[in-house]
């Protein structure tokens, strides 16, 4: 997920292991803006066929790279 997360968002400087599991992925973590979470939102859907149902899900699952890859793993479709 952190591979893919560096590759949609374009972060070539960072690598995995720059980017901590647990930690926020906007704000004061890693930094992210709603239009990486409209990326994250297109990752998730051509990547995984999930489609997210409203904006208040997203908050919950977008809150780190684990939050992420939980609801992944959980609600995958591909």
């Amino acid at each position: 997920m952190k591979e893919q997360l560096i590759d949609v968002l374009n972060l070539e400087e960072m690598t995995p292991d720059d980017i901590d599991t647990d930690a926020p992925l906007f704000g004061d973590g890693l930094g992210l803006d709603s239009i990486d979470a409209l990326e994250i939102i297109v990752l998730l859907e051509k990547k995984y066929g999930i489609k997210l149902a409203n904006a208040a899900e997203g908050k919950a699952i977008f809150t780190s790279v684990r939050s992420i890859a939980d609801y992944v793993s959980k609600n995958r479709k591909k």
